[in-house]
C-alpha cells in the first residue's frame, strides 16, 4: 500500500448508554493517501464508506489474500492513476442487531447523529481536509447505500456528493417477500420474538440464525422502534400470519428512499454528485426499487445518474472502482 491505514478511536456522546448497550468507543479506520502530509496547505476531500448491514467498519479492511479491501482498491486506484487523491474514512455504526441503517433509533441509538455531528467533526479536527460539503462524498453497498441516500437527502449541507451500489429501496419488493420466510423461523422459538432476539444476542457463532429473520428484526429495530412495546420496536408484519401490519409498515414505507426522495427532492437537488446503480439479478430485487428512485426523481428533475449491471447482490466490490474514482474526482480540494 503507497497510502496508509490507521485505526482512530472516537468516543461517542450520543451513543452513550444506547439502547442495546453497545459500546460508545468506536474504532473507525482511516486511509491517508500517499501524498497526504507532504504538501504545505493542501486539503483533501473526505469519503465516508459505509459498510452493509452486518459489516463492519474493521472488516472492511481486513486482509484477505484473495480479495482487496476497500482501502487496499482505493490505493490501488490512485497508484494506477485511475483516482484522484482522497481521505477515506470508514464509520463504525455496528448494532448487536447487525447494524443501524445509519438511522437514529429509540431501539438501537443515534447513529446518524453519530456520523454527522461527532465524526464528520472528529475527522475534520484531526486531518487536513475539505470543509465544505463541495469535499465531502458518502458511499456505500446495500445497507450501506441505503445509509447514503439517507444522508444525501437529510444533509446535502454536510455530504455533497453520493454514490450508491445495490442500496436498500423498494421495500416491498426488498423486505415483504422475506416475511414469511421469517415467520417460518420465529416457530423455532416458539413465535417469540424476544425469546429469538435474546438466543441471537447471546450465541457465539451467529451463522446458523435464517437471514430472513435476522434481517426482519435488525430492520425494524431501525425502521419502527417503539419504546413501549417489550423489544423497543414493533414488527411489521403479524408473526403467526405473516400479514402486513398496515400501521407500523406505514412508518417503514416512510424510509424507503424510492418514496422518501419525493420529500426530499429538493435536498437531493443539491447534491455536486448523486449516483447509484444496481444488478438486474440482484438477490434481494434491489433493481426495482432502484428502478422506481430513478423514475421518481427524473419526475422531479433531479440530476442523478443511475446505471444497471448484469450482476447479482454480493461480492459488490467492482462496483467501488467506479464510485471510488468518480467521487474523488467530483469532490473539491484545496492546495
Amino acid at each position: 500500500m503507497k497510502g496508509r491505514l490507521q485505526i482512530e478511536t472516537v468516543s461517542s456522546l450520543v451513543l452513550k448508554d444506547n439502547p442495546l448497550g453497545d459500546p460508545r468507543r468506536r474504532e473507525v479506520p482511516v486511509y491517508l493517501p500517499p501524498s497526504y502530509g507532504s504538501k504545505r496547505g493542501a486539503r483533501y476531500p473526505v469519503l465516508f464508506y459505509l459498510p452493509g448491514f452486518s459489516g463492519t467498519a474493521r472488516g472492511a479492511v481486513n486482509y484477505n489474500p484473495w480479495k482487496e479491501n476497500i482501502a487496499e482498491r482505493f490505493d490501488r486506484l490512485i497508484s494506477q492513476g485511475k483516482s484522484r487523491e482522497a481521505v477515506l474514512v470508514i464509520p463504525d455504526c455496528f448494532t448487536a442487531y447487525g447494524g443501524s441503517q445509519y438511522l437514529n433509533s429509540t431501539a438501537t441509538g443515534r447513529y446518524l447523529d453519530h456520523l454527522v455531528f461527532e465524526l464528520v467533526g472528529f475527522i475534520e479536527d484531526k486531518f487536513a481536509t475539505v470543509r465544505s460539503p463541495e469535499g465531502r462524498a458518502a458511499f456505500g453497498g446495500s445497507s450501506g447505500g441505503y445509509g447514503a441516500l439517507t444522508l444525501g437527502m437529510r444533509y446535502p449541507e454536510v455530504f455533497g456528493h453520493v454514490a450508491g451500489h445495490s442500496a436498500d429501496a423498494g421495500f416491498d419488493a426488498c423486505y415483504a417477500a422475506d416475511f414469511p420466510k421469517a415467520c417460518a423461523a420465529l416457530q423455532k422459538y416458539g413465535g417469540s420474538v424476544r425469546r429469538f432476539a435474546a438466543e441471537f444476542r447471546a450465541a457465539r457463532d451467529k451463522s446458523g440464525f435464517e437471514h430472513s429473520l435476522v434481517n426482519a428484526v435488525g430492520m425494524a429495530a431501525c425502521y419502527s422502534p417503539n419504546p413501549g412495546s417489550p423489544l423497543g420496536f414493533d414488527l411489521p408484519f403479524d408473526p403467526r400470519t405473516a400479514e402486513l401490519v398496515p400501521a407500523v409498515w406505514k412508518r417503514w414505507e416512510a424510509l424507503d428512499p424510492a418514496r422518501a426522495c419525493v420529500k426530499h427532492a429538493s435536498a437531493l437537488s443539491r447534491l455536486k454528485t448523486l449516483f447509484f446503480d444496481a444488478g438486474s439479478r440482484d438477490e434481494f430485487f434491489l433493481q426495482f426499487g432502484a428502478r422506481r428512485l430513478s423514475a421518481a426523481l427524473k419526475r422531479f428533475k433531479v440530476r442523478h445518474v443511475y446505471a444497471e449491471h448484469d450482476g447479482g447482490h454480493f461480492d459488490l466490490g467492482a462496483r467501488y472502482e467506479a464510485s471510488l474514482a468518480l467521487l474523488a474526482k467530483n469532490c473539491a480540494r484545496v492546495g
